[in-house]
């Protein structure tokens, strides 16, 4: 007889525990359950049947996997958690009991956690870590942009905007911005780091302020664990580029507002250097004798203790010689002689031109106006190679002075206003640069090319500001056919020839039009198609015309219908293939694929109209 199953001692019911049973297991508070699961990386999961997962219960709860919480029950942060539990009963205890000098013993003591072998576990690999930093960084960000309030130390913002200005030194140390975007939310960074691609998200400097509904606790916890991430990680960058970390700070600038300028990055070969040896003497038998005179000793009893028999002659060997890079031949394959595979070797990969020009702003050199953002555009010109100066009112440290004859392009974001009052050396100055407003320095980065400055004049309508990162394929683009390259909708050699007919046509004429061309192509039936010609000719459309939109709603209808066809047939023979869970996410990407061509087709009807409206314009002008 077989070993009786008793109920949730084994499958989903063993396999899953529930929030409140973790937190019984544990023992420890519901806050230091979160903080543990965050910490860790441990997150609820679904469970197949969560009815079978709660030994029958039906009622609304979160699962973990029993693992998971087994993972966590020997958890050194867990033990220093109790640790502080039990600390905190301690020092009130004492407070209550007025033992001074026993709580302020208890102070000193207080059981602090570190959170490094977290960090070693989660990430075994550096690549790991800079491919995981992306919410970091925009946690960073956002943390030194707040205010300081009970919830948020002032200790912690300030940690954050060190760690935010030892990353923009970094990206603009290595040239490794790639990619900028200037959005509603903030402005959108992306560099190459290691080849891994890393975005974040910086706010604009706007006074901020902290909703009462936010849980904080959450949040720095996150932030507690991305500190210490971003810690190991810049640590690791610096000192691989051979700068020192963490960089010194000029107290003096960054009291005056210099931002990043107030961080100075230091070379480590310059810094450290080997150690100079010390002399040391001694006397002995009325001699003085140092420490080199020992060392030299050694040496001679080293060179004349060699073995005489010694059948090979050993030479000491050569420290300055330097190592030559041995070249990678590549020898044709024993299968097929005729080719040989030219395989890439490290060499040939650095010496590859880069997609993206590092050094585009190298020729030029920039001023800020007062009313533009310092922080942003000094990133983003000094990743690139530029040099940028700034109004005091911005900040010290700026290393151009307006007058500074070097000026190549000012970025200014005001109106233009015609001054009457200009010297003529100011005008000298004026005429001699150009003035940008500062979407230009996005779009060149963006387009990795410097662009025309006339279309991003001061006071001009700019050129839509369009995302470079990587859109869904066949989304709208606004660029597509403004530059007279393509044209949004193929027209053939019909409807060229009607295109005027069509414009002469307008409002409820034209749309009246449509609806019974549509109506009489869509149907066979000859009365159909009868009381279409008496709807067109009520609104008052020629009847040539109105043939001519039957004809053409024919012909678009029937081509078609027949592409439907075959690509109905073959989405059916693919779909039986497909199990259920398949065809409900395959159903899913249609419908949000169906949803992003239907608000294209809108955009492109807007912008087919917009174009047809200024041609009209453009007519009756001329």
């Amino acid at each position: 007889m077989g070993r009786l199953k008793q109920k949730g001692k084994a499958g989903a019911a063993k396999a899953y525990v529930t929030r409140s049973a973790a937190v019984k297991k544990l023992q420890c508070s519901l806050a230091d359950f979160r903080r543990l699961c965050i910490l860790k990386g441990i997150f609820p999961r679904e469970p197949r049947s969560r009815k079978k997962a709660n030994k029958g219960s039906s009622a609304p709860t979160s699962f973990y996997y029993a693992k998971d919480i087994a993972y966590l029950a020997h958890e050194p942060v867990l033990k220093k958690l109790r640790e502080h539990k039990a600390f905190a009963k301690k020092l009130s205890r004492a407070l209550g009991r007025g033992e001074w000098s026993s709580a302020k013993s208890l102070e000193d003591n207080k059981p602090v956690y570190r959170l490094d072998h977290i960090i070693k576990e989660r990430y075994p690999t550096f690549i790991d870590a800079v491919r995981d930093i992306d919410d970091a960084l925009c946690m960073i960000f956002l943390f030194a942009s707040l205010p300081s309030n009970s919830r948020v130390p002032p200790e912690l913002i300030e940690n954050c905007a060190r760690l935010s200005a030892e990353w923009q030194l970094y990206v603009m140390h290595s040239r490794s911005l790639r990619k900028s975007f200037l959005s509603i939310k903030g402005v959108y960074y992306q560099a190459e780091i290691m080849d891994q691609t890393v975005t974040w998200l910086v706010p604009y400097q706007f006074t901020q302020k902290i909703p009462a509904d936010v849980d904080v606790r959450v949040m720095l916890t996150f932030l507690e664990l991305y500190q210490t991430l971003l810690g190991f990680v810049f640590f690791k960058l610096y000192t691989d580029t051979g700068l020192v970390y963490p960089p010194p700070l000029d107290i003096k600038k960054d009291e005056g507002g210099a931002g990043v300028g107030a961080f100075s990055l230091q070379d480590t070969t310059k810094t450290t250097g080997p150690t100079p040896l010390k002399t040391k003497t001694v006397e002995v038998d009325g001699r003085t004798i140092s420490s080199k005179d020992v060392r030299q000793t050694i040496k001679n009893i080293n060179a004349t203790a060699g073995a005489p028999d010694a059948d090979v002659e050993m030479t000491a060997p050569d420290v300055n010689v330097e190592e030559t890079d041995e070249d990678f031949v590549v020898h044709a394959s024993t299968s097929d002689q005729q080719t040989s595979a030219s395989l890439p070797t490290l060499k040939s990969l650095t010496d590859l031109p880069q997609s993206l020009s590092t050094t585009l702003f190298v020729p030029y050199t920039f001023w800020l106006s007062r009313e533009t953002s310092r922080p942003i555009f000094e990133f983003l010109v000094r990743s690139f190679g530029g040099r940028i100066g700034w109004p005091a009112s911005s900040g010290s440290g700026s290393p151009v002075e307006e007058s500074d004859d070097s000026i190549t392009h000012v970025i200014i974001d005001r109106p233009l206003v015609v001054r009457t009052d200009e010297s003529s050396d100011e005008r000298d100055r004026r005429l001699r640069r150009k003035y940008v407003q500062p979407q230009w320095v996005v779009d060149c980065i963006n387009a990795g090319k410097i662009l025309l400055e006339e279309p991003y004049g001061q006071g001009k309508t700019l050129p839509p500001h369009l995302s470079p990162f990587g859109e869904a394929q066949g989304a709208y683009d606004p660029a597509v056919g403004l530059s007279g390259q393509e044209e949004p909708v193929e027209e053939s050699e019909d409807e060229g020839v009607d295109e005027d007919e069509e414009d002469m046509v307008d409002g409820p004429d034209k749309a009246a039009l449509k609806a019974a061309a549509e109506a009489a192509a869509s149907s066979e039936d000859p009365a159909a198609l009868r009381a279409a010609e008496l709807a067109a000719e009520a609104a008052g459309v020629d009847f040539g015309l109105f043939e001519k939109e039957v004809s053409k709603s024919r012909k678009s209808s029937k081509k078609k219908a027949a592409e439907d066809s075959v690509e109905d047939a073959e989405k059916d023979m693919n779909k039986m293939m497909m199990s259920n869970k398949q065809k409900k996410l395959y159903e899913k990407m249609k419908y949000s694929q169906k949803k992003r061509d239907n608000e294209r087709s809108v955009l492109e009807a807007k912008k087919q109209a917009i174009h047809k409206q200024k041609k009209r314009e453009a007519r009756t002008k001329g």
